[in-house]
């Protein structure tokens, strides 16, 4: 899997440019999106928007979080393999570290001088999910086809919330797009020059494809927690589609029945993510310092991280010679529109069960959810100051209370 040892830019130079981003990159994986076309297509020229283009649709088709897998194919064009983990460092690690403070912050301090602000937190998660399945609603579902796929999605997951089920219906709605939906014919684009040969990308599916198979063996084998913790973020991260949002139902199958973590902190740490900038898959270094079992701390933190991220870095390698002739496929995108409207129904089966049920217990958790919304979706409010002010409404409603 030997690459070129010549490139437009150093790994250095690239860390740099993504860390920046990774500091000021709020507003969730479309907005993210836009920055890094502003800054690699507009500002620095380092690629056409054709090859941007491409490089975006590649990452919608893939599981895992989309913005991060585009940074991860402009660090591999522009630097080889150390080009890609500089481009992910420097987006990941300011997010990752600053919740996995938090978690720091949560185990230390006494829980009782900090339950209304958590409180605050899991109220705002509703609306910044009511906000992303609104948002995908309307882009995904847009025939009668796509809406049926999702509001089956939804009520299936609410029946049956563990994993397996959530898979089987992502399976059955790429089965039911690519024989019934109709996708828009695709565009001409320029053709990529990526860094990796067919058979280097050979190799980095078949690594995935191992991995994916074996560490559940693995871990029945040999029970072990930070075997067990691998596996499930690894899974994680191989198996979400449409976005960060999507992690969530996900996570929370694997991590709050197994009793790693509880669900009043699990909500509390997703809704910290979105007061930070960078990819909302860095929830995972939060749920890995806050495991109540062993490895936890900043091991546990850097330990989920890597492993839910783990998928995107070989699965990138392994599409990108391969995507020309896949996305010329008429199928192949067919089955995306529907594997992508079910993925709204999970959002919305998520947004009840567990967003809704834990947070809104009350008549002001409505109205604090329900001014959350608004700032977010018409105020145009900055996600980040919405999830802080949420944060001190709980707490200071909990101090009146």
């Amino acid at each position: 899997m030997s690459e070129p040892h010549s490139y437009s830019h150093s790994s250095w130079a690239i860390f740099l440019i993504f860390l920046r981003l990774g500091l000021t990159s709020f507003g969730g994986p479309v907005a993210h999106i836009g920055y890094f076309r502003e800054e690699f297509v507009s500002r620095r020229r380092w690629i056409t928007e054709h090859s941007y283009a491409d490089l975006v649709a590649l990452c919608q088709f893939l599981p895992g979080p989309a913005s991060s897998q585009v940074g991860l194919a402009i660090g591999l064009t522009q630097g080889g393999y150390r080009g890609a983990l500089a481009a992910w460092a420097g987006f990941t690690l300011p997010s990752a570290l600053a919740l996995m403070l938090f978690a720091w912050g949560m185990t230390h301090i006494v829980e009782d001088s900090v339950s209304g602000a958590l409180h605050g937190l899991k109220v705002v998660a509703v609306a910044v999910v009511t906000q992303a399945v609104w948002g995908m609603a309307r882009t995904l579902c847009t025939d009668t086809l796509r809406v049926t796929i999702m509001a089956f999605a939804a009520c299936f997951a609410l029946l049956f919330p563990t994993t397996l089920g959530q898979i089987s219906v992502i399976l059955f709605a790429g089965v039911t797009g690519a024989r019934l939906c109709k996708p828009a014919i695709a565009a001409t684009h320029e053709t990529l020059r990526l860094p990796v040969s067919k058979r280097a990308a050979c190799y980095w599916l078949l690594i995935f494809l191992v991995l994916l198979t074996s560490l559940p063996l693995l871990t029945q084998i040999y029970p072990q927690q930070a075997l067990a913790e691998i596996d499930a973020f690894f899974r994680t991260g191989s198996l979400v589609f449409g976005g960060g949002h999507v992690v969530l139902p996900l996570l929370q199958a694997e991590v709050v029945p197994n009793g790693w973590i509880d669900n009043d902190r699990f909500l509390a740490g997703y809704g910290a993510a979105q007061a930070v900038p960078g990819p909302l898959f860095t929830f995972a270094a939060f749920l890995g310092t806050s495991m109540q079992a062993s490895p936890s701390g900043w091991a546990g933190g850097l330990l989920c991280l890597i492993a839910i991220f783990a998928p995107s870095f070989l699965l990138v390698a392994a599409a990108l010679p391969f995507w020309e002739a896949l996305r010329r496929q008429i199928h192949m995108r067919a089955a995306l529109a529907g594997i992508n409207a079910a993925v709204v129904g999970l959002l919305l089966a998520a947004l009840y069960q567990p967003v809704w049920t834990s947070a809104i217990l009350s008549p002001p958790d409505f109205a604090l959810a329900l001014l959350a919304l608004v700032a977010l979706m018409f105020w145009k409010v900055p996600p980040w100051l919405v999830v802080i002010s949420s944060g001190l409404t709980g707490w200071a409603l909990n101090l009146a209370g």
